[in-house]
């Protein structure tokens, strides 16, 4: 008796180690996100084949963008296939992509998210599973490493992540045109959990999904974006190729690896920061203790203490830390730092305060 093709089993056997990671209950729901393109189509299918023995629903979502002629014929399309292959429950969410700044890739991108994200509030889902792969992740890393981002973004994508950042909700209102009927469980009495964000084909590369395609039979969308130069991801994607056969297989798999392993590093120094500012507590901190603590460490330090004190995370930035550092490494009588949440950091007497600043 012959096995299912390797490409198949890869994706499944991805997949098993992620849903069983996942220690989602029985009768837990986790929502697939599709395109219709291989990649969410292997996935929906790895899906569908491992979730029953874990007792886990399937809740596959296709967005439609309405940006492209024809759109909510291959949303349905889609959802068709994912039925066919045994999810439990499968619709399109159509969305409207408002204009903004940032450029339509990067509003559709952030619509998209929102859509999923109140889709899955709609089913209670445990885990939202996205079909991004080694080289997606790749893509992400040289992107970061041209881009002279610091080493957070070298990290790529997070295999599982707490919850997707918080968008416009007003782009997630979408029209839901469920293919079958599956009953959402009534849930007023608590708010909807926050679901984890899961890329279980990490370790699969985007030949395998496509070949996993052909061996299932399905017939995948292909986005006529992903030919267009016009868009980042496009030139990005044709770079790694060039890369690959001007230097030789394994580039994709270099990149990925590197992300694995600098996201090792940085979350033992997050770890690490975080319980060393659990030994200093609250204002003022001894100068000579801070110190002594290694540069790499102790900037997360300031940035865990200082986040603490009710400075907002996401407004503290580089400069604000080394202005604050300063006052350790660089002492010279300087005045008090101003730092955002209107809060003011000091030195005197060998200790660094933390306070709030007057309004003038």
């Amino acid at each position: 008796m012959t096995g299912p093709h390797p490409a198949v089993a890869a994706c499944r056997r991805q997949v098993r180690a992620a849903l069983s990671d996942a220690v989602l209950p029985a009768g837990s729901t986790a929502l697939i996100a599709v395109s219709g393109g291989p990649d969410s189509l292997a996935l929906a299918a790895a899906v569908a084949f491992e979730a029953p023995k874990l007792r886990i629903r399937t809740v596959a979502v296709v967005v439609d963008h309405q940006l492209q002629d024809g759109s909510a014929d291959v949303a349905l399309r889609a959802v068709e296939q994912c039925r066919d292959l045994g999810v439990d429950h499968a619709e399109v969410r159509t969305i409207d992509v408002p204009r903004t700044a940032d450029g339509p890739e990067a509003a559709a991108r952030t619509a998209r998210y929102a859509a999923l994200e109140a889709a899955a509030a709609s089913y209670d889902a445990g885990a939202v599973l996205l079909g991004h792969t080694r080289d997606d992740q790749a893509e992400t890393v040289l992107l970061a490493l041209a881009r002279g981002s610091g080493p957070r973004a070298l990290t790529g994508m997070a295999r599982v992540a707490p919850r997707w950042p918080r968008s416009d909700e007003g782009a997630s209102r979408g029209r839901s045109e469920g293919l079958r009927d599956l009953e959402t469980p009534a849930r007023a009495s608590r708010a909807p959990r926050s679901p984890r964000w899961m890329r279980p084909l990490l370790d699969v590369t985007r030949a395998q999904t496509h070949a996993a395609c052909a061996a299932l039979h399905l017939e995948p969308w292909h986005d006529p974006h992903n030919d267009d130069p016009r868009y980042l991801r496009v030139r990005v994607r044709q770079a790694l190729a060039d890369l690959e056969a001007d230097i030789g297989p394994g580039v994709v798999a270099g990149l990925a690896r590197t992300a694995s392993l600098v996201r090792d590093d940085l979350d033992y120094l997050d770890d690490e920061a975080t319980q060393l500012a659990d030994a200093l507590g609250e204002s003022p901190w001894p100068a000579d203790e801070l110190a002594a603590v290694a540069t790499p460490l102790r900037t997360r330090v300031w940035r865990e203490l200082l986040r603490r004190a009710g400075s907002p995370a996401a407004s503290l930035g580089k400069v604000h830390i080394e202005a604050v550092d300063a006052l350790v490494t660089g002492w010279h009588g300087q005045q008090p730092i101003h730092i955002p949440g209107a809060l003011q950091v000091r030195r005197g007497a060998g200790l660094i305060h933390v306070e709030g600043r007057r309004v003038q």
